[in-house]
């Protein structure tokens, strides 16, 4: 199962993003011209690894918010975590503290000065009697969490 949001993921391009149960992202592009299908590309997140067992967990993805100004974005997951990732060079740029429970949506405000995150139990681990209620967090970012790093040429 895959879950689709949509953004243009560049300037020149149109593009999506998609996220999966699987903790995948894939970005994809609307143009079918093959230079532009070269840049395709899909990738883990939202996995941990659980040491005494040597086994990979691996947590769903929930949300996903572009950045509008500088074409990054944040991915939210089952496991409680948010990411920033700047797409282009393929790397995260960081990931901020573990939320109570799994994130199930993230909006950056028009400016890019605001993520909202909300975090909800989504019932990865089935029914629970207990687990913590649903929140919504207000974060101030800056630009080293969200601004992609540029080598000097």
């Amino acid at each position: 199962r895959t879950r689709t949001y949509m953004h243009t993921h560049t300037h020149t391009h149109t593009g999506y993003a998609l996220g999966s149960i699987e903790g995948r992202v894939a970005i994809e592009y609307m143009d079918p011209s093959p230079e532009v299908q070269k840049q395709r590309y899909a990738f883990k997140c939202h996995r941990v690894k659980d040491a005494p067992s040597n086994t990979e967990l691996i947590y769903p993805l929930h949300s996903i918010a572009f950045h509008e100004e500088y074409n990054t974005f944040a991915t939210g997951g089952g496991d409680g975590f948010v990411n920033i990732w700047d797409g282009f060079n393929k790397k995260r740029l960081c990931q901020f503290h573990k939320y109570p429970s799994s994130i199930s949506a993230l909006s950056f405000s028009h400016d890019g000065s605001l993520l909202a995150i909300a975090s909800s139990y989504m019932q990865e681990d089935g029914e629970k009697s207990s687990h913590p209620g649903d929140s919504i967090f207000i974060r101030r970012v800056v630009d080293s969490e969200v601004k992609p790093n540029t080598k000097p040429k």
